[in-house]
């Protein structure tokens, strides 16, 4: 692909390191990213940070959140962003948020490890560049009906602005399968990634199903895939969340699911020697 530079293997056969706060996405064993979709209140996401703490290293929530409705829960905003890092703080991870607009660029970062440019936002290049221009890592999802080569140009923008700390994340296409699953999770997407970028790839199985009883296989090919972690939604009271409570683990599934996945990723390691 003659306009992939800065993303290639041509470019840069190794691997790339992206660290966020004190953790390292692409250095060795996956990273788990939990946390509710939405920071609803102070005691809503202290509590889920605390029940995460030890099965995630990395901690999120969203504060400003695109709905397909306008009249569905927006988000807390600036109010959110304070209890997200207060709450990764009092768990000891970092956190990780999306960002909307150019606008919210520097707000976000004050408070935050990680920027996350969503499926939406993955061609609004005027905040790809504004995202590139600023140290912070970024979490670049692929959008709903995207191809890989689109996700690698939106990637290449962050990098031609000068931010090389990005981390690419496959959280499902649309497709023909909408009536069972929310999405269609594209795990092909994590080997093909992989050979040509030297990003690291992560997978997002809760946006990428819909259905949190789908979460545990799909986490399991993701990570036998070869994926550098997984983000997964958390929710201590899945059928009052604010949004996407039906594709949110329970605290104890999810370290349960966490338990297993380190089970693979050991038997994987010690397969491949």
């Amino acid at each position: 692909m003659e306009s992939l530079h800065l993303v290639s293997r041509e470019h840069q056969p190794q691997d790339t390191v992206v660290e966020v706060g004190n953790v390292q996405i692409g250095g060795g064993s996956p990273v788990f990213i939990a946390g509710p979709c939405s920071v609803e209140d102070r005691e809503q996401i202290m509590k889920i940070a605390q029940a995460v703490k030890g099965s995630a290293q990395i901690l999120r929530g969203g504060a400003y959140k695109p709905r397909t409705s306008p009249y569905s829960f927006q988000g807390l905003g600036e109010e959110g962003l304070r209890y997200l890092q207060e709450a990764g703080r009092a768990a000891g991870m970092p956190v990780v948020t999306e960002v909307m607009s150019e606008a919210e660029v520097e707000l976000v970062a004050e408070y935050v490890d990680m920027l996350q440019i969503g499926a939406r936002n993955m061609q609004n290049y005027a905040l790809l560049r504004k995202v590139g221009a600023q140290r912070k890592p970024v979490l670049l999802k692929r959008g709903v009906a995207a191809t890989i080569e689109e996700l690698l140009l939106a990637a290449e923008y962050i990098l031609a602005a000068g931010n090389s700390q990005v981390v690419l994340c496959e959280r499902g296409i649309r497709t023909f399968s909408h009536t069972y699953a929310r999405n269609t999770l594209d795990i092909s997407a994590v080997p093909i990634l992989k050979h040509l970028t030297h990003l690291p790839v992560v997978v997002d199985p809760s946006h990428g199903s819909g259905d949190w009883n789908l979460i545990e296989p799909l986490s399991m090919a993701a990570l036998a895939a070869g994926a550098h972690g997984l983000m997964i939604e958390v929710h201590s009271d899945p059928e009052l969340a604010l949004s996407d409570g039906p594709q949110s683990l329970k605290p104890e599934k999810y370290r349960a699911l966490v338990r297993k996945l380190d089970r693979l990723a050991t038997f994987m390691e010690e397969e491949l020697k």
